[in-house]
């Protein structure tokens, strides 16, 4: 065989092994993440009454928001919402795992009011990447890292908890354990 031949032979060869393996194994998205712009941290963690879903919460936001935009949820279009602290919110809300390993559904950006239809996934353990879509064309994907630190005003508490994050009425499963900052079930006490 000609060696050109052969070298062809073994790169369909690794092709094909690499096809049969499938795609690369998915990293965990829970967590604690810095977004990309450096103005929030998002903690992400199953939920749901099975906690088949995705949903991830404001556990922190840069101080320097709060005096350019205010603490409440203003622009949220829900009237009963637009009273409530923007820092503890539910802002991913309970995405749907998909086919590829991706979880896909809504994100309220309570800046501005909106939501958004996202795909989130991790390929890596620090890094998680959210791909936001207006009108299913105009689309971004953002780069969010881990993060263990804690920031001076960051809920740490479990969701649902004095002191932590708020699901909102839609994601709150009943007979639903509180959840501590690593996702994990809380400890009764």
């Amino acid at each position: 065989m000609p060696p050109i031949l052969a070298r062809l032979v073994t790169v369909a060869l690794i092709g094909v092994a690499a096809m049969e393996s499938g795609p690369a194994a998915a990293a965990d998205p829970t967590g604690t993440w810095l977004t990309e712009d450096g103005r929030a941290r998002v903690r992400t963690e199953p939920c749901g009454p099975d906690h088949a879903h995705l949903c991830g919460y404001v556990v922190w936001r840069n101080p320097k928001d709060d005096k350019a935009q205010g603490p409440l949820d203003k622009a949220n279009p829900d009237p009963r919402r637009q009273a409530r602290p923007l820092l503890g919110h539910q802002m991913i809300l309970g995405l749907a795992p998909d086919a590829d390993g991706r979880y896909a559904g809504k994100i309220y950006n309570g800046d501005n009011g909106k939501s958004y239809d996202v795909s989130i996934w991790s390929e890596t353990p620090s890094a998680l990447s959210v791909r936001g879509c207006l009108l299913a064309v105009l689309c971004g994907t953002q780069t969010w890292t881990r993060v263990t630190s804690v920031e001076p005003g960051q809920l740490q508490a479990a969701t649902d908890a004095p002191g932590g994050p708020r699901s909102d009425p839609e994601w709150v499963a009943t007979g639903t354990k509180a959840r501590t900052a690593d996702g994990k079930p809380a400890q009764p006490r």
